[in-house]
């Protein structure tokens, strides 16, 4: 526990049986709860991740977005903290971060690449289309966001309440940030991390992943503006799961 506040660290992992390892053997002690998402991964990556002492929820279906709606479900902390499986986010920046939220009277605080510490760390087309993708969020919801794509987040638990999260897939990390912007009561802000270079293979397809994160933008903005589709759907995506064969399962 950290000051009384009971942490889960939610990891989505798809083939990572090269980074997993690493990043869960730095996990720090205070944390009570280290859930793995095994995105139906055809190496190592489960059986290495219960090895190390995480629990592992196994979600079939794969999809960025679907994996990590998975693990909310799951994670019972008070604060949960976000990583990927593949080292690139830095663990020992947990405690760092937690006091960011605690700090920043919002209930939602999102870890920022930027500005790059490391140039070597992001391939320069990635970086180009995130500058490019936080730049279009930032116009259309009149909130500058300096990393739109960050997969590293912590916030308190009870804000997935007044989420409504519907992406399986990229956009869910825009998609999350943009929750938390929308909702008055949750605030959002970013605290800069440094970011390196990631263990083993790349998921990222730049173009196709690009415009599926563009297209799903304006049509958020619009949904917004409309007042269309708001409210929670972490329980109603709970019920699909147990009537989905490919749902979530713990082992």
């Amino acid at each position: 526990m950290y000051q009384d506040l009971k942490i889960t660290v939610v990891i989505p992992c798809l083939n990572e049986e090269e980074g997993i390892a690493r990043v869960l053997a730095r996990i720090p002690k205070f944390v009570d709860e280290v859930i793995v998402v095994d995105n139906n991964s055809t190496d190592r990556t489960a059986e290495i991740a219960r090895g190390e002492g995480a629990t592992v929820v196994q979600e079939d279906k794969r999809g960025y977005g679907r994996a990590y709606k998975t693990g909310l479900l799951h994670a019972k902390g008070d604060i949960i903290i976000t990583l990927d499986g593949d080292h690139s986010y830095p663990v020992d920046a947990l405690s760092y971060l937690i006091m960011a939220l605690l700090d920043s009277g919002v209930r939602f605080v999102s870890a920022s690449r930027f500005p790059i510490q490391d140039k070597d760390s992001m391939a320069f087309k990635n970086m180009a289309g995130n500058v490019g993708l936080s730049l279009v969020a930032s116009l259309l919801f009149m909130r500058r966001i300096r990393d739109s794509q960050s997969g590293m987040w912590i916030f308190f638990r009870d804000a997935l309440e007044g989420m409504n999260l519907v992406s399986d897939g990229m956009p869910f990390s825009e998609e999350i940030k943009l929750e938390a912007i929308l909702n008055p009561g949750i605030g959002f802000k970013e605290c800069p991390i440094r970011y390196s270079n990631r263990a083993g293979e790349i998921k990222l397809r730049p173009w196709r992943d690009g415009w599926q994160n563009l297209v799903f933008l304006f049509r958020k903005r619009i949904t917004s503006l409309l007042g269309t589709g708001r409210g929670n759907r972490m329980d109603n995506a709970d019920a699909s799961r147990q009537s989905d064969s490919a749902g979530g399962k713990e082992e």
